[in-house]
């Protein structure tokens, strides 16, 4: 080899040396399970009136209020229970109601055939089941028409105080962002989940999580220019990164709307709501 060649081969080498530069290390698991838990306690900062954002005012109206939010709004659904709470106040009054007027009560949150049935299972059940009290555990709930594990967290943890966490597709988008986990069953979510963060922290983490995910981690469209946690997210970038740009896709109180609830927790930093009929 030539001394030319020598030069131009060392200097290919230092040249390379000079620019290389590490591969990250993957992180550990405890690594992983610090960061998890600092973006639980920031997340508590920046929501801390974080609720569930359907109305409702005993374990019943949450349940009926849940199972109608399938594949829909939370805000459809509060502007369509007042009517249907008022002519059936109870399970018996529910169970006893004749489906067509139902499913006229609850046709602004879509698939009301189906939601009928299963509102109207759950209430027969109820009845005939429980007493006509909506049961608080976990596997009588589930035992219900139309309730699954996700329904059954929402009233367990929100009516009866049992914590537990809620894997609606908000929670899953972010957990999988987050590297929390890689799975896309929800039960298997929640199980990697529960071993993150203490049980004590389920109900809440899945508030904060859930309002984040309505309000800035959209799916399609990210707000990470206007993210509060970007230095504790493995996604960043995957969003809009200009602040000002990103501002303009916050959401909510967020963004300077009304939230979904029509009778928001007095905490509540934003508008209530519109009712039915008035301009959104």
């Amino acid at each position: 080899m030539s001394g030319k060649q020598n030069s131009a081969v060392g200097e290919q080498q230092s040249s390379s040396s000079g620019k290389r530069k590490k591969t990250p290390k993957p992180e550990t698991r405890l690594a992983m399970v610090r960061r998890a838990r600092r973006i639980n306690r920031e997340l508590a900062e920046v929501y801390p009136y974080a609720h569930p954002e359907l109305d409702f005012e005993n374990a019943f109206q949450l349940l009926i209020a849940t199972v109608l939010s399938a594949q829909t709004t939370d805000l459809r659904v509060n502007q369509t229970t007042p009517a249907l709470f008022a002519k059936y106040p109870t399970p018996e009054d529910l169970a006893a109601a004749q489906p067509e007027e139902v499913e006229e009560l609850i046709r602004p949150t879509g698939f009301f055939r189906a939601k009928t049935k299963s509102i109207m299972g759950l209430s027969a059940a109820i009845r005939d089941t429980f007493g006509g009290e909506v049961p608080g555990r976990l596997e009588d709930l589930v035992t219900l028409p139309g309730v699954g594990r996700k329904t059954a967290f929402v009233v367990l943890g929100n009516a009866f105080g049992v914590p537990g966490i809620t894997v609606d597709t908000h929670f899953m988008r972010l957990a999988r962002r987050w590297k929390w986990t890689d799975q896309d069953d929800p039960v298997k979510i929640e199980a990697e989940i529960a071993t993150i963060f203490p049980k004590s922290e389920w109900t809440m983490l899945s508030h904060r999580v859930i309002f984040h995910g309505r309000r800035v981690c959209h799916s399609r469209r990210p707000a990470c220019g206007a993210c509060p946690i970007t230095h504790l997210c493995p996604a960043y970038g995957e969003g809009e990164t200009d602040p000002e740009k990103a501002r303009k896709l916050l959401k909510y109180e967020m963004g300077g709307r009304p939230g979904q609830r029509l009778k928001p927790p007095p905490d509540y930093p934003g508008d209530p709501a519109p009712a039915v009929g008035a301009i959104e």
